[in-house]
């Protein structure tokens, strides 16, 4: 978006006719300052992340006319009092007023329109060109910070799919009181910028599906998930033969010390439902890895993300990228299938696992959830599952037959087949396409996901894939997820990120040499998009939908995705 074009919507959101009591009317009396006794963190996060100046100033004359009726007013302030000063609220009672209020608004997922007119296949020497200008750009920004950096950015307008049902579950099945703290209090204000003028300052429209991150990208960081994904992403460059003598060596010190980074000092020793004892990898390693600025150190206590805990999926995409690399550190010699065992929902056979259960659209039975217990037992998020992180199960263990002995082991080969039959049945239902059934990515990742994930499993010998999926899932998944690429997401109006997921998923599931040409044209056309830094700009990776939608994506990201859809179409022409 223009200058001019945010101007004016500023304008309109300062200038706007005010019907109705404002967020900081409402809470202002409650929540400026801390009650007397219960929880004190409530206040904090209110004065930090909605009371800031720049964020009053827009809201001033965001009001909402119902809450005019002294009764409503009245009882959305005393859930708010029972928020403030009861130490274990009942959620349900101090989230339903908030709740009724969210479904009150109305957002959609983006909706490209149908692309028009053919386009020809670019030049092989610009794809080469834009290969190499991604290359350079991941290699360049790893030399300029000592590790490629991925951002968060909030979006505080929420997640279409995130309604009053979904808030009170959110509400109820967290742990932590920050977060859940926090989740209340977003929510409460995306209703109030829905409503009003400041929606299109907050959220204004962009082209295709991934949103893109807005400039100034707030949050800088650094996770074993993401060098992971970049440690793939030098390995696809090296084996396209562009890099030069000199981006060849600094790309392998890279990815060693990427690797590293993710098995090293991202490791963390937890428990399993076996009662033995695992080494995973952290969401979050300690400080000073995470490499936050000081400034948002601080602001991230205050908000209440104080607490992390590892996940099973930066734990597989960690062991993936390593074994990739040829990495021969012993923890990889761990059956890692044996401890997510413990966490694959089984209908009524096992605890509770899903706590979050907001894509509960979807047939949980086979899947493996997301959140992985600290050994001190913490589990902050509660728990939830997403299908894109069972692809990266699927595909670890794929990478790692051999070595964990799956085909061998009777328990294991059926804990794989139950993750392919949760896969088929949600491709088959058509859930896969809605952005519902997703709690980090988009349905169009999920598709490039799979690719990665097919290439891993046709990389096996003939014998070993029809043990693991006897019925021909695969075959089915890959037909479906096709037909959705080359219909939906290469039929209509595409961004740079779009059109690299596209390619990604086309080259791994042989789609038709007609369908890469609109997605390479779209990248190759908007190369430089990204100013004088970088070839592209910052688009969302992944997300979270609690507490509000949070971004995680960048520049760099792009890059990387980008060179990796780009080699694939290299290869295929």
């Amino acid at each position: 978006m223009s200058l001019q074009y945010f101007a004016g919507a500023a304008c309109r959101a300062l200038t706007a006719r005010k019907d109705g009591p404002s967020l900081y009317e409402v809470c202002d009396p409650i929540l400026r300052q801390p009650g007397s006794g219960g929880d004190p963190h409530l206040s904090k996060f209110y004065r930090t992340a909605l009371g800031n100046p720049a964020l009053r100033t827009l809201l001033r004359r965001a009001g909402l006319p119902e809450l005019n009726d002294p009764a409503r007013l009245n009882a959305l302030r005393q859930a708010l009092v029972l928020a403030r000063d009861n130490p274990t609220p009942d959620w349900e009672s101090v989230g339903g007023p908030i709740a009724e209020l969210v479904d009150g608004i109305t957002l959609q997922h983006p909706a490209p329109p149908r692309r028009t007119g053919a386009v020809a296949m670019p030049p092989a020497a610009e794809i080469d060109r834009v290969i190499r200008a991604c290359g350079a750009d991941l290699l360049g920004s790893y030399g300029r910070n000592g590790f490629i950096p991925t951002y968060a950015a909030f979006n505080l307008i929420g997640d279409p799919d995130i309604r009053g049902r979904e808030v009170l579950m959110a509400l109820q099945g967290l742990d932590a009181r920050g977060y859940k703290n926090s989740t209340l209090m977003f929510n409460l204000a995306r209703v109030f910028i829905a409503r009003s003028p400041a929606a299109a300052v907050i959220n204004p429209p962009w082209r295709g599906i991934a949103e893109p991150m807005w400039e100034p990208v707030q949050i800088r960081h650094r996770s074993a998930y993401y060098d992971a994904f970049f440690t793939e992403a030098l390995l696809s460059y090296l084996e396209t033969g562009l890099a030069s003598s000199e981006q060849t060596g600094t790309a392998r010190a890279a990815i060693a010390a990427m690797v590293d980074f993710c098995l090293e000092t991202s490791r963390e020793e937890v428990r399993g439902a076996d009662g033995k004892s695992y080494h995973v990898v952290t969401a979050l390693a300690p400080p000073p890895h995470p490499r936050f600025s000081r400034f948002f150190t601080q602001i991230k206590q205050d908000l209440g993300f104080g607490v992390y805990v590892p996940d099973c999926d930066t734990t597989a995409c960690s062991f993936s990228a390593a074994t990739q690399a040829g990495s021969n550190d012993p923890i990889l010699d761990q059956p890692l299938v044996d401890f997510y065992a413990g966490y694959q929902v089984r209908a009524g056979g096992n605890e509770p696992r899903v706590t979050v259960p907001i894509n509960d659209n979807i047939d949980y039975e086979g899947g493996v959830a997301t959140w992985i217990d600290s050994m001190a037992g913490e589990r902050p998020y509660g728990n939830d599952l997403d299908p894109t992180l069972n692809l990266d199960v699927l595909e670890v263990s794929f990478r790692n037959l051999t070595r964990w002995q799956i085909l061998e082991t009777e328990a294991r080969l059926a804990f794989i087949r139950r993750i392919v039959g949760f896969q088929q049945r949600l491709v088959l239902s058509g859930a896969f396409a809605d952005p519902r059934a997703h709690i980090y990515y988009l349905p169009e990742l999920y598709c490039a996901y799979f690719g990665r994930c097919y290439h891993a499993f046709m990389a096996l010998p003939p014998a070993a894939r029809q043990a693991i999926d006897p019925g021909g899932a695969f075959e089915l998944i890959r037909l479906r997820v096709l037909a959705y690429v080359e219909d939906e997401l290469v039929g209509r109006e595409m961004n740079p990120f779009d059109a690299a997921l596209a390619l990604i998923a086309l080259g791994h599931l042989g789609g038709n040499e007609a369908s890469f040409a609109p997605a390479v044209h779209c990248i190759v056309t908007a190369f430089g998009e990204g100013g004088r830094r970088h070839p592209y700009r910052a688009y969302e990776w992944n997300k979270m939908k609690t507490p509000t939608r949070i971004l995680v994506g960048g520049p760099e990201v792009t890059s990387a995705f980008v060179l990796m859809g780009l080699a694939l179409a290299r290869r295929c022409r």
